[in-house]
């Protein structure tokens, strides 16, 4: 109880921050960032590279109510049809713009739901791909799998385009919590889904589960996590759910007073957390979980772990490409995002252009304060000696940043040498002490919960 009370004063159960899968969070991108920009940064990337992918769908055959992705409702598959004729001419004008040599090593279909495609839909994607853009042998090919909108043609529509690694939402098996949520789905159609995945050859599993629902309960939640053990994941996210109605408006759905008090978010964390580890999965960073022979607790143990719009990654690409509507780019010189409504995007490819609408060049410290927000979200800990020797800053200037941070953080922090280290009993406190790091204004409207 004592631990609760200091969190508390700290501002944990009041605190609104963003979830930091980027610096500067996407929020304060600007319209500095156009289509030939984005071209330029494209064309300066070093022959013989390897790059990431990601690649948008944002349909979704019912809109699920605590979701706050970028998605829209279809009942039919003409807008569909339309959209992934417009996808696949901006993979056209990419490849055409890519420096020789360079390879695709990481490509990542999200949503949305990709699978809603048809096994044919994504045949013709997937030679689309493999058209325009040489990938790497070791290429890893992962999907977002909707458990009801998957069958065995598309599974293994998947499987002979490449995919090796599938990601299963869950949320909560909890037949009430679903139909509060929005999301009917039951233990028996996931756990067909991950036996026909397996089936296939797809041996590598993600899975995602929320705690912070409404109407959640710790019981209820150990009933889930238990059940989502039985289908044995190699990795998992619990993460929380953000209720952010300002921005979801579907979220208004949702009761707000049957959802649980920070209080309570803490404790369903807890519950689900000891769970996992009791399981034998490693943890990583502030919300993931991975058996320990997984790459991404190898990452972790070994200290390459990262951060990016999924959360966090093993991936070492330094560019990232974002296709699709409001999918977003990370170049060493910044952040480009599409235009986010489909029509705004599909206009712009069609012309022959690149969609890009906004996003971000890096100046200042933004890239040395990115860097230590990353190594607090991955290792709870700065290495001073790595931000010396990789960025123009005197060991002055480094701890008077650290030690003001020290100061926001009492008991919770540790200043050592030239770096910081998160006390384990200030791990809950991350994303407030990143945000200690991040030199733009924050409003507290357009994040969610710390905890």
């Amino acid at each position: 109880m004592e631990h609760v009370n200091q969190l508390r004063q700290l501002g944990l159960f009041d605190a609104k921050v963003p979830r930091y899968t980027s610096y500067p969070p996407a929020t304060k991108f600007s319209n500095d960032v156009t289509g030939p920009i984005f071209l330029d940064w494209v064309r300066a990337i070093a022959p013989g590279a390897r790059i990431s992918l990601y690649l948008h769908v944002p349909f979704c055959r019912r809109l699920c109510w605590f979701c706050a992705c970028r998605t829209q409702g279809v009942r039919s598959d003409e807008p569909v049809s339309a959209y992934l004729a417009t996808l696949k001419q901006e993979i056209a004008l990419l490849g055409q713009a890519l420096p020789a040599g360079v390879s695709v090593a990481r490509l990542h279909w999200g949503g949305g739901t990709p699978t809603l495609l048809s096994a044919a839909a994504m045949r013709d994607l997937a030679e689309a791909l493999h058209r325009a853009l040489p990938f790497a042998h070791d290429a890893e090919f992962s999907v977002e799998i909707d458990p009801n909108e998957i069958d065995a043609p598309r599974i293994d529509a998947l499987a002979a385009a490449g995919m090796n690694r599938a990601s299963i939402g869950v949320q909560d098996f909890d037949p009430d919590i679903q139909q509060i949520i929005g999301r009917v789905q039951s233990y028996e159609v996931t756990r067909t889904a991950v036996e026909g995945l397996r089936a296939a050859g797809i041996q590598s599993l993600n899975a995602d589960i929320l705690f912070g629902l409404p109407d959640q309960t710790q019981a209820r939640l150990s009933d889930s996590v238990q059940m989502l053990l039985s289908l044995s994941p190699d990795r998992v996210a619990l993460y929380g759910y953000a209720h952010v109605p300002w921005m979801a408006k579907r979220q208004a759905l949702i009761p707000t007073d049957a959802l649980p008090s920070p209080e309570a978010r803490l404790a369903l964390f807890d519950t689900a957390r000891r769970l996992f580890l009791w399981d034998g999965y490693a943890e990583i960073g502030i919300d993931h979980f991975a058996k320990p022979g997984d790459s991404m607790a190898q990452a972790a143990k070994a200290g390459h772990l990262r951060r990016n719009f999924q959360g966090y990654t093993d991936d070492t690409c330094d560019v990232l490409i974002g296709l699709g509507a409001s999918a977003i780019s990370r170049f060493p010189q910044g952040f480009a995002q599409n235009a986010s409504s489909t029509a705004a995007y599909q206009k712009a490819v069609r012309a022959g252009e690149m969609a890009t609408g906004r996003g971000h060049i890096f100046k200042g410290e933004d890239k040395m304060r990115a860097r230590m927000i990353e190594m607090l979200m991955c290792d709870f800990r700065i290495d001073g000696a790595a931000i010396l020797r990789d960025f123009d800053i005197t060991p002055d200037r480094l701890g008077a940043i650290l030690g003001a941070a020290a100061q926001q953080f009492p008991g919770m922090l540790r200043l050592a040498g030239h770096g910081l280290t998160i006390e384990p009993q200030g791990r809950a406190l991350t994303r407030m002490i990143a945000r200690a790091f991040d030199a733009y204004e924050m409003r507290a409207e357009g994040h969610s919960s710390a905890i």
